[in-house]
């Protein structure tokens, strides 16, 4: 026994120092003028670690014990080694690089010939090779975010509050800071992963927010096209890159004793969305070196940006270059309103080339943040590899955490408009904009709402919501609580319990409530209809594939008719309100189930698995049954009731896009009036996508119903094929639209109506195009019947999300 302590104690140091890392830490300057190399390159000699200097030309490397050679290189100046022996850490390694003085050659362009295209050429089939040479590989990543705004900011779930400015002049300051660590894995064609190990952020950020990567949200110049913003744009090596960017050789650098290229690009037609700025190809080999681009204002739909950059450095592995950066600098003007920046600032190393992966190795998950991701202490990051911090990122960290520990009060949650005022991280009373709500049934009415939001770690959602309405004199009440369970909140327990006002045929009415309280109150213009309903219902859901969610429930409701109880209005005094059709009264138990099939990609955030398409194109298929039984469930009705959906985005040309709705019903029973389906119309001259134009709300119904919504964005690509002088730089953006149903009412449950409803026996089609620009949130819409001509033929609206 004493042999084996004495083992074990001699073993421990040996465990202790191979284990433990040490930190270099230093700069990268010009030799003679002393000017700060930013972004340089700092490698370990014959290795795969390796990293980047920061902004200010500083650099931190983690290395275990032992003995290196160290090397700083930038382009246009010679490489410096410098050789250590780490046995503690190393602070102020300095290297002090001298710019070339190779004989190099001015630059001629004689007529006829390009010089830049036949480099090019030649780099995009070394860029060939390279694919051919790549079937996986692996990578470390460390990834820094910064965010910038005029005014500090909140942040709570996956919502940002931004503080708005009230000047020009005002200097955008660093208003929160993103870090993770992570490991990426990818194998030919398409699969790929990333894991986020550790992540910490400023204290203004909750961590389902971070999933900044340095893998997952760069983009690959070494690819053909990059996708920016969910829009392909040609690449600099893209197959197609001759045709669409025009070349020339600015300069010719060197690094060390080998020539380099610096060629500037830009697309052949200002209108052509794309990059312009400069590419770093070396002579001889043709390797793609460095890109320092921007995109052009083509790219940058609605001029929302007033800039956008990209910087990005290639390092060879092995004869094999692969992505050793990445660097995004974008400034935002929303609307005037608020000005927002962002810089993204990564490092990528230790690649590991042709791994042994297989397609096993992957699931639908690209990106997963480990549980103990956001537990990892200070010790965990002094020894991890980092980008450090500049002196303004350091007095940011330290201003935002001090002003995150100052107690929050009441008023500063507040705000007029607003839905919700919180009163915590996590309970909330309803805002000024939702207390008060008109219509003809309960007249002026007053709400009080208590909510719970991600509550008990993320898990618990609920709300309890008191209203009175001061003409139909009865209290009401909407209560709902929702559990979530599962180490990604993939099962759900959902119980409800209400006796409230509802609005009839909900689900086909897309319009604010404030749109409807105002539109009664100025014009006794309701389009909206009610009834009263008492009961409960509870759901079990559940995500029990990748790829397939399921539920399960019951629902208990007593339904009856409401009656006019007021007649106000500001205006039209002299008008009647118009009478609230009658319901068909009973009770209703049913067993309700339902599924949900989406093949999208997904990213675990550590709390919640969030589906992404990753700007391609996807389709969802979803579908439920309810099931009401007279003799087994003691309901008032008997039927079985079919719901099935199909929701597709097809990305068609260029930025272009083709959105399919497909909703089916069929009914087989008995279906009360409240409970069949309404065509979704709109009100006069306004309209909402994926919504029948020359339609009015509540006009067409049936429990039979089959539709078709086919929504065609052309964005401007119409304009800009077309090339007409003057329009194709406006951004007008054309919007197709067809829409197409067929709706019937079943014997049975037509017997139960108390008046007539309209349907459309035989097919039903309108056609319909919106024309729109840039950023400006509305568009005018002109749709036209194409049969059942009657009234409403041609309509011109306007369609505003706002409404």
């Amino acid at each position: 026994m004493k042999k084996f302590l004495l083992i074990v104690l001699l073993f421990v140091p040996l465990i202790l120092i191979h284990a433990q890392q040490y930190t270099v830490r230093g700069s990268v300057k010009n030799i003679k003028t002393g000017e700060k190399l930013a972004y340089a390159n700092i490698r370990v000699s014959d290795s795969t670690i390796g990293t980047a200097a920061n902004l200010e030309g500083k650099f931190e490397l983690k290395l275990k014990p032992g003995e290196y050679d160290l090397i700083a290189s930038y382009i246009g100046y010679y490489s410096d080694t410098i050789a250590v022996e780490l046995d503690r850490d190393i602070s102020g390694l300095n290297f002090g690089l001298e710019a070339t003085d190779l004989p190099l050659p001015e630059v001629v362009i004689h007529p006829g010939e390009n010089p830049a295209l036949e480099i090019i050429r030649k780099t995009i089939e070394k860029k060939k090779e390279r694919e051919k040479r790549i079937n996986s590989y692996e990578f470390e990543a460390y990834a820094k975010g910064i965010v910038r705004t005029e005014e500090d900011f909140s942040a709570r779930g996956h919502t940002v509050s931004l503080g708005v400015g009230i000047g020009d002049s005002s200097e955008l300051k660093i208003t929160g800071i993103l870090e993770s660590q992570s490991k990426g894995y990818f194998l030919k064609p398409d699969y790929y992963k990333e894991i986020i190990i550790a992540r910490k952020q400023s204290a203004n950020f909750p961590p389902s927010i971070n999933t900044v990567t340095g893998g997952r949200l760069i983009q690959n110049f070494y690819e053909g096209d990059i996708n920016f913003f969910s829009i392909d744009l040609p690449g600099p090596l893209s197959d197609n890159a001759l045709d669409y960017y025009y070349f020339y050789v600015d300069r010719i650098l060197a690094q060390d004793n080998k020539k380099i290229f610096k060629i500037h690009m830009a697309t052949e037609s200002p209108v052509d969305p794309g990059f312009m700025g400069s590419v770093y190809i070396t002579d001889s080999t043709y390797n793609l070196l460095k890109v320092d681009l921007q995109l052009n204002r083509a790219a940058n739909i609605g001029g929302i940006f007033d800039t956008i950059s990209v910087f990005q450095q290639f390092r060879s592995y092995n004869g094999i270059y692969m992505p050793a950066d990445y660097r995004l600098f974008l400034k935002a003007n929303i609307l005037g309103i608020a000005r927002v920046g962002f810089e993204l600032n990564t490092v990528l190393y230790d690649y590991k080339i042709n791994t042994l992966l297989t397609s096993d190795d992957f699931t639908k998950a690209i990106l997963t943040v480990l549980p103990g991701a956001d537990k990892k202490d200070s010790l965990y990051w002094v020894s991890s590899q980092t980008i450090p911090n500049t002196l303004e990122e350091e007095i940011a960290y330290e201003r935002i955490d001090s002003l995150s520990k100052v107690p929050v009060t009441f008023w500063d949650r507040f705000s007029f408009l607003s839905t919700r005022t919180y009163l915590s991280d996590n309970f909330a009373l309803n805002g000024t904009l939702n207390l008060y709500h008109f219509n003809r049934v309960e007249g002026h009415a007053l709400k009080l709402g208590l909510y719970v939001n991600d509550y008990l770690n993320q898990r618990l959602d609920s709300q309890l919501d008191f209203s009175y309405g001061f003409s139909d004199k009865i209290f009401k009440t909407d209560f709902g609580v929702e559990y979530l369970l599962g180490d990604y909140r993939t099962y759900s327990i959902t119980i409800n319990a209400y006796n409230k006002l509802k609005i009839l045929f909900r689900n086909s009415d897309s319009y604010a409530d404030f749109t409807a309280t105002l539109l009664a109150l100025i014009n006794k213009e309701e389009f909206r209809d009610y009834y009263y309903t008492n009961g409960f219902d509870f759901k079990l859901t559940g995500e029990v594939f990748p790829v397939l969610k399921l539920n399960a429930g019951f629902i208990n409701k007593t339904d009856k008719s409401a009656k006019v109880n007021s007649n106000y209005s500001f205006f039209r005094k002299d008008r009647s309100s118009r009478q609230n059709p009658e319901v068909y009264e009973t009770k209703i138990n049913a067993l309700t189930a339902g599924f949900r099939l989406d093949f999208r990609k997904y990213i675990e955030d550590g709390y919640f698995r969030r589906r992404t398409s990753l700007g391609k194109s996807y389709i969802i298929f979803s579908g439920d049954v309810t099931y009401s039984n007279r003799d087994f469930f003691n309901s008032g009705l008997g039927f079985t009731t079919y719901r099935f959906y199909i929701n597709s985005y097809i990305k068609t040309f260029r930025t272009a896009s083709l959105r399919i709705k497909v909703f089916t019903m069929y009914n087989d029973g008995t279906l009360p009036f409240q409970d069949i389906y309404a065509l979704p119309g709109n009100l006069n001259a306004v309209s909402k996508n994926f919504t029948f134009r020359t339609l009015r709300i509540n006009e067409m119904f049936g429990d039979r119903v089959a539709t078709l919504n086919l929504e065609h964005d052309f964005r401007d690509e119409i304009f800009r094929f077309l090339n007409i002088t003057g329009l194709r730089s406006w951004e007008i953006s054309v919007n197709l639209f067809f829409n197409a149903a067929i709706t019937k009412i079943s014997d049975r449950s037509y017997k139960l109506l108390s008046t007539d409803l309209k349907t459309f026996s035989k097919p039903f089609y309108e056609l319909g195009f919106g024309i729109g620009q840039g950023i400006i949130p509305l568009q005018l819409e002109f749709a036209w019947k194409l049969n059942h001509r009657g009234y409403n033929n041609f309509v011109f609206s306007i369609n505003m999300f706002a409404l």
